[in-house]
């Protein structure tokens, strides 16, 4: 198979008639042979998809002929296989949910920064670095010094922001996430807490790891990607992490040695904190795949489960 292109994109613009682009945008992306999930909403539009280079062009070609995303960009990385099922465009309402009423990225932003000028900036000791992802994407890999908040969601960020947080005490704050589009939703929100100086690495890690070579990257361990390779390494391809269909949480070899963990079913993480019916459902999951592979068949039954929230303590 010819490597598959990944492109991850989003952008901020308010679309009026985002239930009226759903249908277009889906036919262009099926007659591409592209995979993966676009979401629409007022507030714009976000995803990744894969496919062969002239298919994703395509898409990006369609995209941009509406001017209102004429300077939509994109982060690409690489796999051998599609790293997706199937193709889906669905309509939300946010593009990234924070859950904060008001915060508008296209009415206020913080300050963009190229991955170039990320090491010079984050070296700075009166710079607050915070890593805007949550807890298992953090736990992989991480830019050395920055903060992990310990989120299970991103609806938690302004939780923690203003517990742990001051204004007059946190001057200068530097953030980043995958693609860049957590970010913009969280400096918009730091800003409207009353923080002055709010930097965003533009393009996230991904747009980092692309542009900025191995040798001169402060960037630590792999970087955790919402599609089947699980994560990918400092060279954008696919990373050593396997996934744990049960909690949907990156794991090792190790954690697959465990006697907790059972594949498609449940790891050290989650093996204490599944529901007899939960536990059911999986194996009845994992044996349809075992079923579909011995047919030469790709199952493409239901998407692993809504990620599991931590016990307290």
């Amino acid at each position: 198979m010819n490597e598959i292109v990944v492109a991850a994109l989003y952008k901020f613009v308010t679309l009026e008639d985002y239930r009226e682009l759903r249908e277009p945008l889906l036919d262009v992306c099926l007659a591409a042979g592209a995979r993966g999930t676009l979401l629409l909403a007022h507030e714009g539009i976000n995803g990744t998809i894969a496919g062969s280079r002239q298919g994703i062009d395509s898409v990006l070609a369609h995209l941009r002929g509406d001017p209102r995303l004429a300077d939509i960009e994109h982060k690409e990385s690489f796999d051998d296989h599609l790293p997706f099922h199937r193709m889906k465009v669905k309509l939300k309402k946010e593009i990234v949910t924070m859950g904060v009423a008001g915060i508008d990225p296209n009415r206020r932003v913080g300050t963009y920064v190229q991955p170039r000028d990320w090491n010079a900036l984050v070296d700075d000791p009166e710079v607050l670095l915070i890593d805007t992802r949550n807890d298992y994407e953090c736990s992989i890999g991480s830019f050395r010094g920055a903060l992990d908040p310990h989120t299970e969601n991103f609806r938690d960020f302004p939780a923690f922001v203003r517990e742990h947080l001051d204004p007059a005490r946190h001057k200068r704050v530097a953030m980043y996430c995958t693609g860049g589009i957590r970010c913009e939703k969280a400096s918009a929100f730091m800003l409207d807490e009353g923080f002055e100086e709010v930097y965003h690495l533009q393009g996230g890690i991904l747009k980092y790891l692309e542009e900025v070579p191995v040798q001169d990257s402060a960037w630590e361990g792999e970087c955790f990607v919402f599609d089947n390779r699980v994560s990918v390494d400092q060279r954008l391809q696919k990373g050593s992490y396997d996934q744990c269909y049960g909690c949907r949480r990156p794991i090792t070899a190790a954690d697959k040695a465990s006697d907790r963990y059972e594949k498609g079913v449940c790891c050290p993480y989650c093996h204490d904190r599944q529901t007899p019916q939960q536990r059911a459902a999986f194996r009845e999951r994992q044996r349809q795949i075992e079923l579909a592979r011995l047919r030469g068949e790709r199952h493409v039954g239901a998407s692993p489960p809504p990620r599991q929230k931590q016990r307290a303590g």
